[in-house]
């Protein structure tokens, strides 16, 4: 595949003990303002030796992709959950051998979405629209360079019923993930 169809992108923890492979064009890329998405890049960044998620401007970059076209190929026993509430439908996933984190799933979902800086630097495809911009910091102004959106607008929803629709309705199980993260899962 070309990359302009997608091809293949290979996500990496910052030691390359963890590697995730993704295939096929993303479903979206987005830069998230949300409040969660902000929480969970402070306490990561508090983790030894963890690598940044969060952008100056306090958003994180994520590539959406299918969970039927992305699987760990590297690592997947160095994995572990954290989630910021004992309820919380969104798992976010980190690479303990270096405490990078990798991706975060939301339960039930049919997509998985990496954290844009773990793709290989050379291939990061780029930002398509900012989403939960209302969650945003209060000093953050936002540039007119990408579409920006108080929630999830109609084209990301769109996007990710399309790339349900072309699942066949079906939600894989993400079963390589091993446990919770020591002293940080809730």
């Amino acid at each position: 595949m070309t990359r302009s169809e997608g091809g293949t992108l290979n996500a990496r923890c910052n030691c390359g003990q963890v590697q995730m492979r993704a295939v096929g064009r993303p479903i979206a890329v987005t830069a998230c303002y949300c409040e969660s998405c902000r929480k969970a890049g402070e306490l990561f960044k508090a983790l030894p030796g963890a690598a940044p998620v969060l952008n100056s401007d306090g958003s994180t970059d994520f590539v959406l992709f299918r969970k039927d076209r992305i699987d760990c190929v590297r690592g997947a026993d160095q994995l572990r959950e954290h989630r910021l509430t004992p309820t919380s439908k969104t798992r976010r996933v980190i690479a303990t051998c270096c405490n990078t984190p990798m991706f975060l799933e939301f339960t039930g979902g049919h997509w998985l979405t990496l954290y844009r800086q773990r793709l290989d630097r050379d291939a990061r495809p780029a930002l398509e629209m900012r989403v939960m911009t209302r969650d945003r910091r209060a000093d953050v102004s936002l540039k007119d360079d990408l579409p920006s959106y108080a929630g999830h607008s109609g084209k990301f929803m769109l996007k990710l019923m399309g790339a349900w629709a072309a699942m066949a309705f079906r939600s894989p199980k993400t079963d390589y993930v091993k446990g919770e993260l020591d002293g940080h899962g809730t």
